[in-house]
């Protein structure tokens, strides 16, 4: 876990988007991403060199949010 304050991921919901899930990374690079499309809205603004790199990194992590939502979930069955 990191020095940070918070959580690496946050679940969230919306009542104003009652079918969708949201991870939040609160790490740089900051991001949410919607699990009901998939679609990421970054918190961070890039450089175009910034964007080449992150691009992997991007993949990585949404598939560890991904994972954060699955090990949460299967918590709630519990």
């Amino acid at each position: 876990m990191s020095n940070s304050p918070l959580p690496k991921f946050l679940l969230g919901d919306n009542t104003d988007f009652p079918t969708a899930i949201f991870i939040v990374h609160t790490d740089y690079p900051r991001f949410i991403i919607n699990l009901e499309n998939d679609e990421v809205e970054w918190l961070e603004e890039f450089t175009q060199e910034d964007e080449k790199e992150l691009s992997a990194e991007a993949e990585r992590l949404i598939e560890e949010a991904t994972a954060f939502y699955d090990r949460e979930i299967s918590r709630y069955d519990n």
